[in-house]
């Protein structure tokens, strides 16, 4: 989810009811921000909000069922998700591509946090924090390079 979300907002008393009931449904409910863990963003492959996900034993199902709580409990109880397709090897966010795609996302968050810091704490212009993450780049490439 996201707080800016407007679908998630709407949702947000089913997913709270859906967390309190888990314990008698023998499942543990969470939920994550997806602007302060952008890693799990990529590594769940999350294109739209909100997404909900089934993991049991490393096996990972998106459910893309109704979002009422006697539905979100009827896919627990009646076992619902075995019938239906575990998400691709290479998209499971066990897999090691999705491992190095959480770490992009990671990535840009650090890179947005230094440019953050370049131009509201340092004060410097936008293009001279261009510049040096241009010339970082450069400098990164040619020692890669040799």
């Amino acid at each position: 989810y996201a707080p800016w979300c407007s679908a998630c907002r709407q949702m947000e008393l089913t997913w709270e009811s859906f967390a309190k009931e888990s314990e008698h449904l023998g499942i543990t409910v969470g939920k994550v921000d997806v602007t302060q863990e952008p890693g799990l963003s990529g590594r769940f492959y999350i294109t739209t909000l909100p997404t909900i996900y089934h993991a049991n034993d490393g096996v990972f199902r998106r459910y893309r069922g109704s979002r009422t709580l006697e539905d979100l409990q009827g896919y627990v109880l009646e076992r619902k998700w075995e019938a239906v397709e575990p998400v691709a090897g290479w998209k499971s966010p066990s897999s090691i591509i999705m491992h190095g795609m959480a770490g992009l996302f990671n990535l840009s968050g650090w890179i947005r946090q230094i440019h953050s810091y370049l131009t509201g704490t340092l004060g410097l212009h936008v293009w001279i924090s261009y510049a040096i993450f241009i010339l970082a780049i450069l400098l990164i490439g040619l020692f890669l390079g040799l």
